[in-house]
């Protein structure tokens, strides 16, 4: 409760309302509310005289004042207007219907408005506030019995008296419990109610903190992002709550620093302490600037002005002990070097947990890596904010008026979104003639406002070196809009090093990169860059370093006053406006290096061009062939689009450093040029040449073309073969060729080709070496169109599809048969018997199946087409002996093969391993290596269980089924697959055919052929190998030959080792037999425990057999 209790502060309360609602600034510093005949006559009176002799606001309300059951208008208007609430209760606070008015608008402030709100616990424990038991309780049921008294004498409802609900919901009343919930002060005796007192003054003067920054007159779309920044720094509080770091990066003049001074406004009095360092920039290259920025840091947290910092090694030591306890905010405004950023912000420990520190900066390369946590980009206005600001500022209102609405959307255009320019140019053109208006807006096209340049200069002026200034220069000019590798390759020439100069750019805000990889920059940006280059001659153009300004080409163009300072000219005319010039007009552009013409025609000797051109770009050219006398030895990329070329040259020119050559719509050209003169060649583009037929068998010595285009060249009809030797080939654009009817099987060739686009062509069949491309990652052909992964499963059910006319691919392509890997998202039984002829061929087959019934239909089918092809095959090679696989024999390695004396069989052992290669893999592998044995009787020695290394499943015949187990701290890392046969002596083949893993949990089957198992990478087995999950029951079948006969087969599951443990692996338990049986209806049982204490019981279970499920 506050008031000063005299008629004159409610005066000024009542005349002061409508301002401060106008301006959102408070009138009072502190609300106090308290229940006077507890507190006033001590406790409140000396925290309200301590707080008034620090000069701070306060406002008490005196309850010897006459006064209704419900608090006022005024009263009420009071506790809005402060910035702090101050709620003294005491044992009799909640007697008073005043006091529980007040708390109830005080919470509802602090809700709406975030008032602070700080509760004094006076002679009561918060607990009996929070549940209103003791004495605080019975003051209010007391309360309670008089409202009720009340209620009946005048027969009114409790909550029109209250306006707080009725009786039983005052009873839960939640004010009292939010109130008591949030931290406060408790004085439970006299003896520390001075200490409480200066506590609870220094929190106040803390949350007071009158360093508020001035933010904007007119802060149009501040708010919004206020926002969006806040919920980033505060989104890991609930985590964590440690240190965050957050960057904000954006252009020159984007608003970088309102914002940082909004937020720092905002949330800053919720820390112990708070800082804004304003312009580092600048303050950095002062005398002592740096100290001076470290004692300013630590004045504003620590209120410590005594400090002086020696230097600036002395300062990080003291800034980091003094700061390191403490929950801080600080904003470091315009940071452009990681000096200072190492001086004022060392590392996340200088500070407190909790704490927040924001960088604007316009570098981006300031906040990569680990430096900042999180990077908001500042975003331009959009339409609309950028209307309103302009407005604010040249209007002074919120909207243009009529007769000048549409010249001013123009502005906001030019200014594009970027509020530095929006409230420049808004006051320049404030009160002026509409005359004045649109001379304006004609001048800045030549002449940027000298507020925004200067401003807009300070980035380039901080660039490194004169090669990242001449790159911004030449974008600024000739680049916007072009590829950026093309930019880079062309700048390269130009010997500026593109690739880091680019990136820099992008780093420090002056120029974006598009989503088609095109430079962009803002206009603003632009204009500042070509301000830079005419303010260097502003009277002679000739002068300049660079033209692009119709009028200033034209004037020297046509007075042939060139001279050696110009690097690069453009001048762009439409078709209808075309103009001639003589060549004489470039003789002493000695130094011109870019060159960009449309609608233009030179006459004369070619020899007057500049040797040292980088860049020839000719829209329309108009000539039939490049002539003799120019010289192209320099030349990096030739662009003669629309041209009038027939032939590129009747005498050819070898062009090393060549690297673009674009003569796409040249409707006359009939032949590509001899390739060979071209050596370096990355890019070639012709699209849409109608004439064009031939294509020079030369395009094989390109070994370092990136991309060609052959796109709508609708007469070209074939390829010549070497083209599909170009290793080096990412992106093949064959699309609109609609002669072009083949695309040859040595396609697999262009072992680099990421992107293959043949749309509408004569091509009818879809090569069948291209599903063997491990490169190609994106094609469109023959009505096919996506990523390879998507198209090439829909490719191979096309030619398997009996309604095919074509013939069987598997006739077509011998290779074919190893190549092809099919994925089947969801079969059926139809599907897959419609093409189990072909299943045998297949490199890999994975079914997703609707339900283990489907499933089981499926494996059944797939075995049978399986077996079939294993009979058809013995049939016709029954009595032919095979050399031995040596292939096989290194990568599905033999275990052994032993001969039986007296015997016509051999026995014979694989090992096949799918995953990855691990410690404990290898030394399974060496004991199942050096310990197998094999005998007549059918017996082997194999290593047993090793939980939690390994463990071991088996089973008589070519199949075992398990349950994948759970092993505790380790993941499944490879399974081994020892496959015992018998076949006869004079077989000389491993009879490996398919491996079939069935996985009835996920209903899936993946089926592999003996050639993908050979040339499995660890990526491939992994991925079989991860797709069993713990719990997974899975079957193993082996496909052999005919004429073996599988004894049995042991699965290995073997598990990774945990990080930071090490395990000796060559103690192991002596190895098992694993001896044949007599009774096929006996199958081992397994059960694992997931205990590693259990490792025994593993182990003697490893000697019973496992039964098949």
């Amino acid at each position: 409760m506050v008031s000063s209790g005299d008629s004159s502060q409610h005066a000024q309360l009542i005349l002061g309302d409508e301002d401060s609602r106008k301006t959102g600034t408070r009138i009072h510093d502190v609300f106090l509310s308290f229940r006077g005949e507890d507190t006033h006559a001590c406790f409140t009176s000396h925290l309200y005289a301590s707080l008034q002799n620090l000069g701070i606001n306060v406002f008490k309300d005196d309850h010897s004042l006459q006064r209704g059951d419900h608090i006022s208008k005024s009263l009420m208007q009071a506790i809005q207007d402060s910035q702090i609430s101050v709620i003294v209760f005491s044992t009799n606070y909640a007697e008073s219907q005043w006091c529980l008015e007040e708390l109830v608008e005080i919470m509802k402030c602090r809700r709406i408005q975030g008032q602070v709100v700080l509760p004094v616990f006076y002679g009561v424990d918060p607990s009996e506030v929070r549940n209103q038991t003791g004495e605080f309780g019975k003051a209010f049921q007391s309360l309670l019995k008089r409202i009720s008294k009340k209620e009946e004498e005048d027969d009114e409802s409790l909550d029109l008296k209250l306006g707080l609900g009725s009786v039983n919901s005052l009873r839960e009343y939640p004010e009292l419990r939010e109130a008591a919930n949030l931290a406060g002060v408790v004085v439970l005796n006299a003896r520390n109610e001075s200490e409480a007192i200066k506590d609870i003054v220094k929190n106040i003067t803390r949350l007071l903190d009158k360093t508020d920054l001035f933010v904007a007159n007119n802060p149009v779309g501040v708010e919004s992002r206020v926002q969006d920044m806040i919920k980033l720094l505060e989104q890991d509080i609930q985590q964590s709550n440690d240190v965050f770091l957050l960057g904000m990066w954006g252009m020159g003049g984007v608003g970088k620093t309102t914002i940082g001074k909004a937020i720092y406004n905002k949330i800053g009095r919720d820390f112990d302490g708070r800082s804004f360092l304003a312009n580092i920039r600048e303050v950095w290259e002062e005398k002592a600037g740096q100290v001076n920025l470290q004692e300013q840091l630590l004045s504003d947290i620590c209120k410590d002005t005594t400090t002086k910092i020696q230097s600036i090694e002395n300062g990080k030591i003291i800034l980091k002990d003094r700061l390191c306890h403490k929950r801080v905010l600080i904003v470091l405004d315009d940071v452009n070097t990681l000096d200072q950023l190492n001086v004022l912000c060392g590392s996340h420990h200088w500070f407190g947990l909790g704490s927040r520190i924001i960088i604007t900066t316009r570098d981006r390369y300031i906040l990569r890596g680990s430096r900042v946590n999180l990077i908001y980009e500042m975003k331009h206005m959009d339409d609309s904010e950028s209307i309103e600001l302009f407005s604010w500022h040249a209007f002074k209102q919120a909207s243009p008026t009529k007769d000048l609405a549409g010249i001013s959307r123009n502005v906001v255009e030019y200014s594009g979104g970027l509020p530095l320019a929006l409230e420049v140019l808004g006051s320049y053109l404030f009160d002026r003639e509409v005359a004045e208006w649109y001379s304006a807006l004609e001048k800045l096209k030549r002449i940027p406002n000298n507020q925004v340049q200067k401003k807009l200069k300070i980035s380039y002026d901080g660039l490194n070196d004169d090669a990242e200034k001449e790159i911004f220069l030449d974008i600024a000019c000739f680049f916007i809009g072009i590829d950026r590798n093309d930019a880079t390759l062309i700048l390269n020439g130009c010997g500026l090093y593109a690739e880091i100069g680019i990136s820099i750019l992008v780093e420090r805000s002056l120029v974006t990169v598009d989503d088609k990889n095109r430079l962009r920059m803002h206009d603003l940006l632009r204009d500042m860059g070509r301000e830079v280059v005419r303010e260097k001659s502003p009277e002679d153009p000739e002068a300049r370093s660079r033209l692009w300004l119709h009028d200033d080409v034209l004037d020297v163009l046509s007075d042939q006053s060139g001279t050696k300072a110009i690097k690069g000219l453009a001048l762009k005319l439409p078709r209808v406006d075309a103009k001639c010039f003589s060549t004489k007009a470039f003789k002493k552009m000695k130094r011109l290096k870019l060159l960009l013409l449309a609608g233009v025609k030179l006459d004369g000797n070619f020899e007057c061009l500049s040797r040292n051109l980088r860049w020839l770009s000719w829209n329309e050219f108009p000539l039939t062939h490049i002539p003799t006398n120019l010289f192209l030895g320099n030349l990096v990329s030739i662009e003669l689009e629309n041209s009038n070329v027939k032939l590129m040259w009747k005498e050819a020119q070898r062009m090393e450093h060549l690297k673009i050559l674009n003569l796409s719509h040249s409707h006359c050209l009939t032949h590509t040029p001899d390739f060979s003169y071209m050596p370096n060649l990355e890019k070639l583009v012709l699209k849409d040449c109608p004439m064009l037929s031939e294509v020079s068998p030369s395009i094989g010595h390109l070994n370092k073309i990136l991309l060609i285009n052959f796109k709508d060249c609708i007469n070209l009809s074939s390829l010549p073969r070497s083209i599909y030797k170009l290793k080096s080939l990412k992106t093949l654009i064959l699309s609109g060729c609609k002669k072009l009817d083949k695309l040859e099987e040595d396609l697999e060739q262009l072992e680099s080709l990421t992107t293959l686009l043949a749309n509408d062509t004569a091509i009818t069949r879809v090569p069948f070496s291209i599903v063997s491309s491990k490169s190609i990652g994106y094609i469109s052909l023959c009505g096919y169109e996506g990523f390879s992964r998507d198209v090439f499963p829909s490719i191979i059910w096309s030619w398997m599809s009996p309604t095919n006319n074509l013939r069987s691919p598997f006739q077509t392509s011998a290779a074919m048969s190893s190549l092809v890997s099919f994925d089947v998202p969801s079969s059926s039984f139809n599907e897959l018997s419609s093409f189990s002829d072909h299943l045998p061929r297949l490199r890999s087959l994975r079914v997703d199946c609707n339900s283990v019934d489907q499933l089981s239909l499926d494996a059944k089918t797939i075995l049978n087409a399986l077996y079939a092809t294993v009979s058809k095959e013995f049939e016709s090679t029954a009595t032919t002996s095979h050399a031995p696989d040596m292939k096989t024999f290194t990568l599905i390695q033999r275990c052994s093969e032993v001969h039986v004396s007296g015997s016509q069989h051999s026995f014979k052992s694989l090992l096949i391993q799918m995953g990855m290669n691990c410690q404990v893999t290898n030394i399974l592998k060496e004991k199942i290596l050096q310990n197998m044995d094999v005998n007549g009787s059918g017996g082997c020695f194999l290593p047993g269980d090793s939980y939690p290394n390994w463990l071991t499943f088996y089973s008589e015949g070519s199949s075992v089924t398990f349950h994948v187990p759970l092993v505790e701290g380790r993941n499944l890392k490879t399974m081994m697959c020892i496959i015992y046969t018998s076949t006869q002596n004079n077989i000389t083949s491993y009879g490996l055919k398919n491996v079939l893993l069935k996985n009835y949990t996920k209903a899936t089957i993946q089926l592999y052929k003996r050639e993908a198992l050979i040339s499995f990478e660890d990526e491939e087995g992994q991925r079989v190998v991860s797709s069993m999950d713990p719990g997974d029951k899975v079957e193993v079948v082996i496909v052999f030959e005919n004429c073996f006969i599988v004894k049995k087969t042991t699965i290995y599951l073997v598990y990774d080792k945990p990080i930071g443990k090490t395990l000796d692996l060559y103690h192991l338990p002596d190895l098992n037999v694993l001896a044949s049986s007599d009774d096929e209806n006996e199958h081992p049982v397994k059960r694992f425990s997931i205990e590693e204490e259990h490792t025994e019981d593993v182990n003697q279970n490893r000697k019973k057999k496992n039964r098949m499920e």
